[in-house]
């Protein structure tokens, strides 16, 4: 067989398939300051193909590899292939007729989205809120208790995480005369530059949640939630992919008991 007739049977060879599938994921609130940069830290984060997003009427989405998915208010959505969704909980930004176009989630409808993502076929749902409190949705700002979480809960996703808003965690308590004087060295620097006033930054929360999405479906089952302390820390660090993979190595998660917070890891 001649070099040419190779190059041919080699051009008309199936592609090798890579070892590791790339997923399907949904996304709910995609406009935000929050949501659009979870779109972005979804797509380069290539662990899924296509990455789906929900609007409430017809546009052609922008990036490469997104696909706008239309929900009209009201309507059932289809049976589905994505077996990962992400929700965010983000303020509502004016930033063009496109950001108008993202289907944005009200707190309130949370556990409805969740019943009929699951009726879709989603198995592992990770549910963001906003980065700062600042941004936080006025029914979230009343109290977190109008985000029915147990009624999510209660759906059995194999997999299910709540990602709270960033908050720097208090200092903690040391007994020994060194760290102690460190500490309060430390303290006298963060005076001129306080770390814990930094902002906390969209794109690295959404950087966070993404690596938690990539990794969601390969980790213990279960419901658990990300406390305020650790998102904080991903906005500050640069390894955000391996601070995911250490939270979501942690200790396993337990099932939420009925009528209790699910729990959080550290």
């Amino acid at each position: 067989m001649s070099l040419i007739d190779e190059a041919l049977r080699a051009g008309h060879a199936p592609v090798p398939r890579s070892p590791t599938a790339l997923q399907r994921v949904l996304v709910a609130g995609g406009g935000g300051p929050l949501g659009s940069a979870l779109l972005e830290s979804l797509l380069s984060v290539r662990a899924f193909a296509p990455v789906s997003v929900l609007v409430t009427q017809p546009t052609r989405a922008a990036l490469h590899g997104l696909h706008a998915l239309l929900w009209p208010a009201g309507a059932a959505l289809p049976p589905g292939d994505e077996r990962v969704g992400v929700i965010v909980f983000d303020r509502e930004r004016h930033a063009n007729g496109r950001e108008l176009a993202f289907y944005r989630p009200e707190p309130a409808d949370l556990p409805a989205i969740a019943a009929q993502w699951q009726a879709r076929g989603v198995r592992h749902l990770l549910v963001v809120m906003p980065h700062t409190t600042a941004s936080l949705p006025d029914a979230l700002k009343r109290g977190l208790a109008n985000l029915d979480e147990h009624a999510v809960a209660a759906l059995g996703f194999e997999h299910l995480v709540f990602v709270r808003t960033a908050q720097a965690g208090a200092h903690e308590r040391v007994s020994h005369p060194a760290q102690r004087l460190a500490h309060w060295m430390l303290s006298q620097l963060q005076m001129m530059v306080p770390q814990r006033d930094r902002p906390v930054r969209a794109q690295k929360v959404a950087q966070f949640a993404a690596q938690l999405a990539a990794r969601l479906a390969h980790s213990p089952p279960g419901t658990r939630v990300v406390p305020p302390e650790t998102v904080w820390e991903a906005a500050q660090v640069d390894d955000i992919a391996s601070l995911a993979q250490r939270w979501l190595n942690g200790p396993a998660p337990v099932p939420a008991p009925a009528g209790s917070e699910p729990p959080a890891q550290p």
